[in-house]
């Protein structure tokens, strides 16, 4: 068995749309590689940073993913795999992690980031970001009410004027 730890220069695409790790950004691995029968056990961590955008104020989304990885590395031409199976293969006494990274990486990646639990998202109406304005509000009339506003003195609501009348 042998461990490794290493820090590495992260490939570009490891992510999705909206968020994922940077290019050239460091990924630090801490990994365990262990002799088996059928090849090389490749098992461990991933730590690295994300960025990405919120999907509900498209504000900004730093955070840091910290995933398990455990890949098998077959020895060439080994009799036990079959055309079917996903298994990689050990090329050159060498281990191509790429592969195995950006399955780990990837598949642990929020489907849905936002900057806080809680973020209230843009205003329908405007899209302005609803953070910091608890009462941001927008008047507006159901379009198929609006001819019955013009019945209304000063365009207030029904009844308005019948209960000053009253009152005097």
């Amino acid at each position: 068995m042998r461990t490794v730890k290493r820090r590495v220069v992260a490939p570009p695409g490891l992510g999705t749309d909206f968020i994922g790790v940077p290019s050239g950004t460091d990924l630090e691995l801490d990994l365990r590689l262990e002799a088996v029968m059928e090849g090389v056990l490749v098992s461990g961590g991933v730590r690295g940073c994300l960025g990405g955008q919120c999907v509900r104020c498209l504000g900004e989304v730093d955070d840091v993913i910290d995933v398990d990885l455990q890949e098998l590395y077959v020895y060439p031409g080994w009799a036990g795999v079959d055309d079917d199976d996903e298994l990689r293969e050990i090329e050159d006494e060498l281990i191509d992690l790429e592969p195995a990274l950006r399955d780990a990486v990837v598949l642990a990646l929020p489907f849905q980031p936002v900057c806080r639990p809680d973020c209230p998202g843009l205003c329908p109406e405007c899209g302005e970001p609803l953070a910091g304005q608890p009462d941001h509000r927008h008047e507006s009339v159901d379009p198929r009410w609006q001819a019955l506003l013009g019945l209304v003195p000063d365009g207030g609501p029904p009844g308005a004027a019948h209960d000053e009348e009253k009152e005097s």
